[in-house]
């Protein structure tokens, strides 16, 4: 990195390649990512895109025409993601969480399934614990879709634990959901939000006493806990939305050959279109200013706002994935928290 630009190197001095692209989502132009040779291997420079972190992987090109897409064999930093892990670039600027060095109790864990007939399925559960709670201490449950993923991929707990014994949390639980059939299920899919919230938040609040219940999600995972919130409007007090999947044509046409993009694009226009439930509830966005989800995020708010919620969005400088979506976690989960369990 160098002021404005960032140049990318990939050693070839025996020129086993005939090309290499960067693969990135920080929609730079496809005809910009060519490496060119360069003496004893391949060079890119790239004027630095707009966020804080950057992560990526490059393609390789052999003479037999085959492609492998790799880790940047040059930069030993890497992050694990949804989809196997990425080299990544921090910028300068970029500080990560500050509750990432805090030592905490890990807290305690219960793992059990909840069988759904109507999903010919059962949902796991995850339920998360502060250290020394009962299961009769009333407390506050935080709800998170793709669960599993976000305490492994965003440090989920770990920031509770260090929010809860740093008291800038409340006390509270969390149930992780492990998302089964995660395309079908969380795809404004009826019998799954009639599942979740007749069937799986009974389940949970039935083994441990509960106040408020709020629901979090990422991506697919945030505009099923909207579907919900439409269908069951008692089911949560408060939502913490990260770059939901809001599709709408005039947005999202890239989208359209996800099996399930119609179904979506039915349920997000009827909210626009036909309103919300009478009972709003805090609704707090988060998403990257220049992912593509951040139109729809931005009408979605705006749209949720007019109805009378008291909804905010904020955009990160990162894309759309889970360190973007643990790093927004403090100021504004924490903020939502706080505020919807006094």
């Amino acid at each position: 990195m160098s002021g404005q630009t960032v140049t990318f190197r990939l050693a070839d001095p025996e020129h086993r390649l005939t090309g290499v692209r960067l693969v990135q989502d920080v929609r730079i132009p496809g005809d910009l990512l060519g490496f060119h040779r360069g003496g004893d291997g391949w060079l890119l420079v790239i004027d630095r895109p707009p966020v804080n972190r950057m992560e990526y992987l490059f393609e390789l090109r052999h003479p037999n025409g085959g492609v492998e897409t790799v880790l940047d064999p040059g930069n030993p930093r890497q992050v694990a993601g949804a989809f196997g892990p990425k080299s990544v670039l921090e910028f300068p600027g970029y500080t990560p969480p500050g509750w990432l060095s805090v030592e905490a109790g890990p807290g305690t864990v219960t793992d059990f399934d909840v069988p759904v007939a109507a999903l010919d399925a059962a949902v796991a559960v995850r339920l998360w614990s502060p250290d020394g709670a009962r299961h009769d201490e009333l407390l506050p449950l935080l709800v998170a879709h793709d669960g599993p993923e976000y305490d492994r991929l965003a440090s989920l707990t770990r920031y509770l634990s260090a929010g809860v014994a740093g008291h800038w949390l409340p006390r509270l639980r969390a149930a992780l959901l492990s998302p089964g059939p995660r395309d079908r299920w969380y795809s404004a899919n009826m019998r799954y939000t009639g599942a979740l919230c007749t069937t799986v938040l009974p389940a949970i609040t039935g083994q441990v006493a509960t106040s408020v219940r709020m629901g979090m999600g990422a991506s697919l995972g945030a505009l099923s806990l909207l579907h919900a919130h439409c269908r069951y409007p008692d089911a949560f007090d408060a939502l913490f939305l990260q770059s939901g999947s809001f599709f709408l044509p005039r947005f999202d046409s890239q989208e359209q050959r996800f099996h399930y993009y119609r179904r979506i694009v039915r349920f997000v226009t009827g909210v626009h279109e036909r309103g919300l439930p009478s009972r709003t509830v805090p609704a707090v966005f988060t998403c990257g200013a220049i992912e593509e989800n951040i139109e729809n995020n931005r009408l979605m708010t705006k749209t949720l706002t007019a109805r009378g919620y008291p909804a905010t969005l904020h955009e990160v400088p990162d894309m759309h994935n889970y360190t973007a979506w643990r790093d927004a976690f403090d100021p504004w989960l924490t903020e939502l928290l706080g505020r919807v369990s006094k």
